[in-house]
């Protein structure tokens, strides 16, 4: 594939030195791509990405042994948007993009995904972090649509292979059901959660807000013997929440740590935290792998009780604490998505 080479004036350059620094330049722009101008060779996988997603993309390339390039972006005045890929493509890549703004995302990934395979991708996987749309699984209303559903046949079409750290899998057992892709990876942000608890807490008490969290809460309190359990939720409407405690945990005196695979409006936090601290909790923390945190809920969360925030890097936020690079490189290692 085509690759930049430098120029240089004929004469003064001895020809073997010119062809050996030639041969370095090359190597350098197949290991690494720093503008969409610039290409990999065929052999190697690459990883896209857009510029705010820059710094974490990078950094799990060279975890994984990809090849990096951005994806450039242009936005008409219209809405429109028009992307620009390397112009040419090796078979195996990796689109790295989060669904934390879900509407514009999807659309981003229509036209990536399309432009990809235009231009040479023939194994095509996405990794996004957050997982938007998997919160609706049924439709609680007649003529509701079950975005779970929609958008996970949507991606489906779109790439060869998906990873992402704990989707909102609710009333279904895997990845798989929602989003139909023979490789879809869900991999989990609470054992790296648990382990930073684990090195400034001690005696942790765990809990859910909700019923759905469980599936987490177990999962990071079986490494270090945690008690555990979870709250029961009742929601009206958005805003109205009312948060019950579990009769079968003493609080009083513990160390509560809150667990979640997300935090958007922070409402059922803020209500657990007021319920724990009313009961007699020593101290409340908040841990997310996903920071969502919609306008001011970190300070409402703060203004309950709660002493201290952790999240995974999933979504690029103030409380991050915790990288899920290594376990989103190891994955694409193993299922052999990395070329």
């Amino acid at each position: 594939m085509r690759a930049i080479r430098p120029t240089w004036p004929s004469r003064g350059r001895p020809r073997r030195a010119t062809a050996v620094i030639a041969s370095a330049w090359r190597k350098t722009c197949r290991r690494f791509s720093w503008s969409s101008d610039v290409v990999t060779d065929t052999e190697a996988g690459l990883l896209l990405a857009f510029p705010e997603d820059e710094a974490i993309a990078r950094h799990a390339a060279e975890a994984s042994g990809l090849g990096c390039a951005l994806i450039a972006r242009h936005r008409f005045p219209d809405g429109e948007i028009k992307l620009t890929l390397p112009a040419r493509l090796p078979g195996t890549v990796v689109i790295w993009r989060g669904l934390e703004f879900p509407n514009e995302r999807l659309t981003e990934l229509l036209l990536a995904a399309g432009a990809a395979r235009e231009l040479g991708a023939r194994r095509l996987t996405l990794v996004a972090p957050y997982l938007a749309y998997m919160r609706q699984d049924i439709a609680f209303h007649p003529g509701e649509a079950v975005s779970q559903r929609i958008v996970g046949r949507f991606l489906a079409g779109l790439f060869d292979a998906l990873v992402t750290v704990d989707p909102h899998l609710h009333r279904v057992a895997t990845l798989q059901e929602a989003v139909p892709l023979p490789t879809a990876v869900a991999l989990s942000g609470a054992p790296i959660l648990a382990a930073h608890i684990a090195a400034r807490r001690e005696q942790v008490l765990l809990l859910g807000p909700d019923e759905e969290a469980l599936q987490w809460v177990a999962q990071a309190a079986l490494g270090h013997g945690w008690a555990h359990g979870t709250c029961r939720k009742e929601r009206r409407g958005d805003r109205d929440v009312t948060v019950q405690l579990p009769p079968d945990l003493a609080v009083a005196g513990r160390s509560v740590v809150l667990m979640d695979d997300v935090a958007s409006s922070g409402h059922t936090l803020v209500q657990a935290t007021r319920a724990l601290l009313a009961s007699g909790a020593a101290s409340v923390d908040v841990a997310v792998t996903h920071a969502l945190f919609a306008g001011d809920a970190v300070e409402r969360i703060r203004a309950a009780g709660v002493r201290e925030i952790w999240s995974t890097d999933c979504i690029p936020h103030a409380t991050n604490a915790v990288s899920v690079v290594p376990v989103i490189a190891d994955a694409l290692r193993q299922h052999g998505l990395a070329g």
